[in-house]
């Protein structure tokens, strides 16, 4: 499943998570956004259980986005313990993506 961060649930969602959360910072008009949509969507899926795997929509919560220092999207964040863990910047491969989440998880 395929969460829905914003500003409102944000700190509850993935700051105090009892899992480690992958964040996709995207917005909708973002073309490299659109094209790892279905890749953090099927991770998603792989992952249910053992990571929270959303997305927030800069657009719609800019503060968060300033507070992690967002410059460029798609940025993914892996927070765990409420500490970013690891930051993946740009368009990658599913596999470099999977691969940063369990660095993080170890």
């Amino acid at each position: 499943m395929e969460y829905k961060f914003t500003s409102a649930n944000f700190e509850e969602e993935v700051l105090k998570s009892d899992k480690p959360v992958l964040v996709d910072f995207y917005a909708d008009w973002c073309g490299p956004c659109k094209m790892m949509a279905p890749v953090v969507a099927q991770l998603a899926d792989e992952l249910e259980g053992k990571v929270k795997v959303g997305k927030l929509n800069i657009d719609d919560c800019m503060d968060i986005a300033g507070k992690y220092r967002v410059m460029n999207i798609p940025t993914f964040l892996v927070i765990r313990d409420g500490q970013e863990k690891a930051r993946i910047v740009g368009a990658v491969s599913k596999n470099e993506l999977q691969k940063k989440i369990e660095q993080a998880m170890a």
